[in-house]
């Protein structure tokens, strides 16, 4: 590796075993805010509930779920023989991607990619409802606040069928959430064991369970498996 690419932010997957971080990409903890009836609605801003933030040149980041130390790798996945199949389709997002046309808004949708964040829905309604209904320019805003919350990007939403999509901006980051994913933002590249580089998209999820489907890719299996990875000042 040169030392140019060593210094970008990159993830390398090593076979049955951790996440490889390498560029200093800074670590934080990102947490949902949900509603009475515990619907998440929106993400908690950076700093709430005094969120830690680390910005290691390196570090190795558990993708087995057996980690004593979440969500860095203490060698776990030798313990527990941890042995991984990168299942994912490696075609690029658009080819999967299905398009919902309202008013004023477009909105593709990759379900290959969803995680069961649950920001799309409520008990009232659906982004896909929704849509539509976009003619109402309150409904529409909320449209669009469900589909920039989705982690993975499942969702994606531009102002015109063709149009390049309208992406959240995000700082270049690596988030875990709570009992979930790697929420992986800002476009870092995410490389096999066999040296194939994936789609580079703004925001990925990836597994670290060790049960999805979809490996590296995160697809929900972490709920129906009860995957624990508190906040971090909960493990202490």
């Amino acid at each position: 590796m040169s030392d140019e690419r060593a210094t970008e932010p990159r993830i390398r997957i090593k076979a049955n075993g951790p996440y490889l971080i390498s560029g200093s990409v800074p670590l934080i903890e990102r947490y949902p805010a949900e509603s009475a009836h515990g619907e998440p609605l929106a993400w908690d801003p950076v700093g709430v509930r005094g969120e830690r933030q680390e910005a290691p040149a390196t570090c190795a980041l558990c993708r087995c779920g057996h980690s004593e130390n979440k969500p860095f790798c203490d060698g776990s996945h030798a313990r527990v023989g941890f042995v991984d199949t990168l299942t994912t389709d490696e075609r690029r997002s658009a080819s999967r991607r299905t398009t919902l046309v309202g008013t004023g808004i477009v909105m593709t949708d990759d379900a290959e990619l969803c995680v069961h964040a649950g920001f799309c829905e409520t008990s009232l309604s659906t982004a896909w409802d929704m849509m539509e209904r976009t003619g109402d320019p309150e409904v529409r805003a909320r449209a669009e606040v469900m589909i920039d919350n989705c982690p993975s990007g499942r969702l994606q939403r531009a102002l015109e069928e063709g149009a390049a999509p309208v992406e959240p901006a995000y700082v270049v980051s690596i988030a875990t959430i709570p009992d979930g994913p790697l929420w992986v933002r800002g476009g870092i590249p995410v490389e096999a064991p066999d040296g194939l580089t994936y789609e580079v998209r703004n925001r990925v999820t990836l597994c670290r369970c060790g049960h999805s489907g979809n490996k590296p890719f995160c697809d929900g299996t972490h709920k129906a498996v009860n995957f624990r990875a508190p906040r971090r000042e909960q493990q202490e």
